[in-house]
């Protein structure tokens, strides 16, 4: 390819609302263009680049007997309404209805279009196993997008999709995908710490994401210090400190001048780990009341596991109105039975093996001092249902801490069961007629995001530094000097080298010829002098090293075949 006959160029001025350096980097070296909020054109560059990604992912899922499929971007809203998704997921998901009135959605994920595909193509359990995976587009009404790539509205994913006839056949094979993915990371050279996750909406009974340290992240790796234990926030565990002493009598407190419980806590001199702190989550046509201490979090996907039910985030005034609650003052004592009727109640572990704690009451201006579980107040459910605090004991290890890392997750792997098949209906018939349900498996990775992270993890203050098995190309050619002779001698390289080089032919300053060149990061750099013509040497560059070397024009093919081998980690 002809730099002139590029169809995009290089950048001098980025947007200064551009903060992400993936993001900076990828607009400025002409690699995507954005066309509005969450959403990004990918110019021949950056096709150059997914490409190659996909070449990689291809190989992989293939080497595990996966086969290609492509289900549509827009799905029959009956199929979620089937799996029992439509409920669980709210703006995030595009409804809409055709000309003939026929509920649509585009698909945030594909499972209910897999299942639906199996179900046509399955005959009995003698054709499971099955592993489909595909590449197709997504869209999710983000809230708010942001870093570019990493969080957009419309994106490319490879999702995969696993079918089994038994547990055991599932669970054997979620090790090979788990160890697939590890290569996928290192062949992009992309460093991820694989970790325990929720499994949210998805489903299932495990989940494990693949999670690489980044500003532009938007979850949270929880992991050990000492140990190599790693967990996503949502779910990690680990010591908690408790606050035993004699309980004692319990007496209410009237602070009429007091906006809720927390300043009143204020007022009294009452640190935060003593306060009861109660927060009302919704969760379809009934609430869960989460009872946690003051300086704790609720982590909406333990709480969601433990009840036993999804939750759709906080209750909103209105529903804390209808049920006669007072947000500020939300409390487990004295909750009116309109509410207590169509309400769980689960409380921390934590929290209820401590005691004598300050609680609202449900009641403006009225808190109440020296609140303890199982003798004020009771609850359905007593489990662990925090996010862990940093610098809580890992239960683990005896010495280590645990530490909070901001992290951007890359892909993730899901133990379904049959979560989806026996929702969806989907049976295979057994050899004595018995029919079961199969057992499935959901693995995705995000190519806008693994992109970034590519770059964010292969990057220096000039540029891009494109791994070898990624780059658009794997040469980058240019001269120094106009003479007819050096404009020979690179034709006749261009012309030896073939597919894979970037030949600069700009009529430009040599110095913003190499400053292009450090920014567009191809890995290899071949430059032509008139010292070349003289003598058949050539230079010869590595973008990831600051020396370069000399090389004889007749050598310069097998020197670019041997370092362009020594770094691919798989050929």
């Amino acid at each position: 390819m002809r730099y002139s006959r590029l169809f995009t160029k290089t950048l001098t001025q980025i947007p200064k609302s551009v903060k992400s350096p993936s993001y900076r980097l990828l607009m400025q070296a002409g690699f995507l263009r954005p066309m509005s909020q969450g959403l990004f054109t990918m110019t021949p560059l950056g096709m150059l680049v997914m490409r190659n990604i996909k070449r990689i992912i291809h190989q992989e899922m293939q080497a595990l007997g996966g086969q290609e499929v492509m289900a549509p971007v827009v799905n029959p809203r009956d199929l979620w309404i089937q799996s029992g998704r439509d409920a669980l997921i709210e703006d995030d998901m595009v409804r809409f209805r055709d000309r003939s009135g026929r509920e649509l959605v585009l698909a945030p994920t594909h499972e209910e279009a897999m299942v639906e595909l199996v179900r046509q193509g399955l005959r009995s359990y003698r054709d499971l196993p099955v592993f489909l995976y595909q590449f197709q587009t997504k869209f999710r009404d983000e809230e708010r997008s942001r870093c570019g790539t990493v969080r957009a509205r419309e994106f490319v994913m490879k999702d995969a999709y696993s079918f089994h006839r038994t547990f055991a056949d599932l669970n054997n094979f979620f090790p090979r995908v788990f160890a697939a993915y590890h290569r996928i990371f290192e062949r992009c050279q992309v460093p991820v710490v694989p970790a325990q996750a929720g499994v949210g909406y998805m489903g299932g009974d495990r989940s494990y994401e693949f999670l690489m340290p980044s500003r532009c992240g938007d979850d949270y790796l929880v992991r050990c210090t000492q140990c190599d234990y790693a967990a996503n926030e949502d779910v990690a565990v680990g010591v908690k400190d408790h606050i035993h002493e004699p309980p004692r009598a319990m007496e209410t407190v009237e602070l009429s001048g007091e906006s809720s419980v927390n300043s009143s806590a204020r007022t009294l001199g009452i640190p935060r780990g003593r306060v009861l702190k109660a927060m009302l989550f919704r969760s379809g046509e009934a609430l869960v009341m989460a009872v946690v201490r003051g300086d704790h979090e609720v982590s909406e996907e333990k709480l969601a596991s433990v009840a036993g039910r999804p939750i759709h985030g906080q209750a909103t005034t209105e529903q804390l109105t209808a049920h006669e609650l007072k947000g500020p003052w939300l409390s487990p004592l004295s909750v009116p039975e309109t509410a207590r009727a169509n309400m769980i109640v689960v409380i921390d572990d934590g929290a209820a093996d401590s005691s004598n704690f300050l609680s609202g009451t449900n009641q403006p201006g009225v808190v109440a001092r020296n609140v303890n579980f199982g003798r004020d107040f009771g609850a359905d459910m007593v489990s662990d249902i925090i996010s862990v605090p940093e610098g809580a004991g890992c239960v683990h290890c005896a010495n280590g801490t645990l530490e909070r890392v901001r992290v951007m997750e890359l892909g993730n792997i899901f133990r379904l069961g049959d979560f989806y098949t026996r929702a969806m209906n989907l049976q295979v018939r057994e050899e004595g007629g018995r029919s079961v349900y199969p057992q499935m498996g959901s693995y995705g990775i995000g190519l806008g995001r693994l992109l970034a992270a590519i770059v964010d993890a292969n990057r220096d203050d000039r540029g891009i530094i494109w791994p070898m098995e990624v780059a658009p190309f794997q040469v980058f050619l240019m001269s120094i000097g106009k003479s007819l002779s050096v404009r020979a001698m690179v034709d006749r390289i261009y012309e030896q080298l073939g597919h894979g080089v970037l030949l600069d032919d700009r009529h430009e300053s040599i110095s913003h010829k190499l400053k292009d060149a450090d920014l567009l990061g191809i890995p290899l750099r071949v430059v032509v002098t008139r010292e070349s013509v003289e003598n058949g040497v050539l230079e010869l560059a590595l973008r990831n090293q600051a020396s370069t070397y000399r090389v004889q024009e007749h050598e310069l093919v097998d020197t670019i075949q041997s370092i362009v081998k020594e770094q691919q980690q798989y050929v």
